[in-house]
């Protein structure tokens, strides 16, 4: 066999378009649609197997081949990356089971973005749908362990627990110590983990005019955040809540306005933006301008 045949991009034949069935994606869209009349509630749904390991984003990946048609263009991410090993066989796996959908690494492109861990720095607008892979969907996890209690605290809007859990942060650090996933009130109503983006990204989700979709696929959940929605971080009011703030530039573009993330060097550390779309975007501007 030649290596050219193991990399060819040609669709793969003998799979319905989107991977999917049509019933699976008739479900999972059936199960999307009380997820945004429901603000911030995680509805069940009958996840499906991929041709990847749960764990490596299939809740996310089923909401995207589910939702995509013809002339949408996607663009996946994760860590902010476009070039990460987990992006590009996602978007392999789209390219070759989805002909007449384009991809691209452009965000103001693209109509549908699957993302892991991230926001793309440039602003969304209302035709986009942003599509989060989900580890852990549930908020209440880290301060009571039984579904059927998680199931009845949501349902009796008793969140009293968490409020302690965050309390007993500050006694214990003199801060909120959560960096990512942090705890939002969706709507004046439901607690929703907003995945584990960082602290940086949660306010870009306060009445953002683009759809944010959620899909934990080993967790079988998938909840929503519709355009213009209230999405507040938990805070007390002598205790405000902070995102994470950066001492120096990107060591590539020098933006002072990106989430920046750490990167192992053989002499030093440095710190580059986390979304590379953005960063090469900031170079190519800088060198047209000279």
């Amino acid at each position: 066999m030649e290596l050219q045949t193991l990399t060819a991009r040609s669709p793969e034949t003998g799979y319905n378009f989107g991977f999917l069935d049509e019933l699976s994606k008739k479900a999972i869209r059936r199960a999307l649609l009380k997820a945004v009349a429901i603000p911030g509630y995680q509805v069940p749904f009958g996840s499906r197997e991929l041709p990847i390991a749960r764990g490596w984003g299939t809740g996310g990946l089923q909401i995207t081949l589910s939702l995509i048609g013809h002339g949408d263009v996607v663009k996946v991410i994760d860590q902010g990356a476009d070039e990460s090993v987990n992006a590009v066989n996602l978007r392999r796996l789209i390219e070759r089971t989805s002909p007449g959908v384009k991809l691209t690494t452009a965000t103001t492109e693209a109509t549908i973005i699957q993302t892991r861990h991230r926001i793309p720095e440039t602003p969304l607008r209302a035709h986009q749908i942003l599509v989060f892979q989900v580890p852990l969907p549930e908020p209440l996890r880290v301060v009571e362990p039984r579904e059927e209690e998680t199931r009845r605290m949501h349902a009796e809007a008793d969140y009293s627990r968490i409020w302690v859990a965050l309390y007993e942060d500050i006694v214990r650090h003199g801060r909120i110590t959560r960096a990512a996933g942090y705890p939002v009130l969706v709507n004046g109503r439901h607690i929703m983990s907003p995945s584990p983006i960082p602290r940086w990204d949660v306010p870009r989700l306060h009445q953002a005019e683009f759809l944010s979709l959620f899909g934990a696929g080993r967790e079988k959940r998938v909840y929503a955040v519709p355009p213009w929605t209230d999405v507040e971080p938990l805070a007390f009011a002598d205790h405000p809540f902070t995102v994470e703030r950066f001492d120096v530039p990107c060591a590539r573009c020098g933006s002072r306005t990106s989430f920046l993330t750490l990167i192992p060097d053989e002499r030093n550390a440095r710190y580059v933006c986390s979304d590379t779309e953005y960063c090469d975007e900031q170079l190519a501007l800088q060198e047209a301008a000279r």
